[in-house]
C-alpha cells in the first residue's frame, strides 16, 4: 500500500532561528513547539510540516564553504523540495510578499505541468513554490508524455515581475500558464 501523504521534511542545521523565521515567512506558518534542539512549523492542520533538529556543531560542506550559499548541485543528496499553492493569485500574492521582505526566487520556470519559483533558505537548500497548471493529475501526467515536454523538459524561464502585472491586469490564467 502506499503512503496517503507526505507528512514532513526535517533539516538539521546549525542556524535554527533563521531557518525557523525563513520557513514560517516563506509558507505563512508558525511555530508548533520549540526547544534547543528541535522546532517543528506547520502551515496548515498537520502537527508539523517542516522541522529542524541542531544536536550539535555540523562539519562544513565539502569544500570548506560555510557561509550561506546554494549547495553544490555535483553531489549526491536532496535537490528542492516543493509547495503547491491553489491557484496563480496565492503563488503570486506569496511572491509579492516574500519579494516585498528581500527573499527573491533565483529561479522562476514555467516547466509545463506546474508554474514554479525556486528560493534558497538560509541554508542554502533550495525550495520550490508552485501551482499545477493541469487540472487533474492525469492531465498533467499525459502532457509529460507529450513530444513537447520531451524536448525540453526543465521549461521555459519567466520574469515574476511581469507575471504579477499580467495577472493584475486581467490576463487570463489560462493564458499566463502555457509553456511556450
Amino acid at each position: 500500500m502506499p503512503p496517503t501523504k507526505l507528512a514532513h521534511v526535517v533539516y538539521q542545521t546549525n542556524r535554527m532561528p533563521e531557518m525557523r523565521d525563513w520557513y514560517a515567512t516563506v509558507l505563512g506558518g508558525h511555530v508548533v513547539y520549540e526547544n534547543p534542539h528541535l522546532c517543528f512549523v506547520t502551515y496548515d492542520d498537520e502537527h508539523h510540516r517542516v522541522a529542524f533538529v541542531d544536536f550539535g556543531p555540523l562539519s562544513p560542506r565539502a569544500g570548506g564553504e560555510v557561509e550561506l550559499g546554494p549547495k553544490p548541485v555535483e553531489q549526491p543528496g536532496l535537490h528542492h523540495v516543493a509547495f503547491t499553492y491553489g491557484s496563480m493569485g496565492e503563488l503570486l500574492d506569496t511572491y509579492v510578499r516574500l519579494r516585498d521582505r528581500g527573499i527573491r526566487p533565483f529561479f522562476c520556470v514555467n516547466h509545463g505541468p506546474t508554474t514554479s519559483m525556486y528560493y534558497r533558505d538560509p541554508d542554502g537548500n533550495r525550495i520550490e513554490l508552485q501551482i499545477d497548471n493541469f487540472a487533474t493529475a492525469e492531465e498533467g501526467q499525459a502532457w509529460m508524455h507529450s513530444p513537447a515536454f520531451d524536448r525540453n523538459p526543465i521549461g521555459v524561464e519567466y520574469d515574476p515581475d511581469k507575471l504579477v502585472e499580467k495577472f493584475q491586469s486581467g490576463v487570463p490564467v489560462a493564458e499566463l500558464i502555457i509553456r511556450e
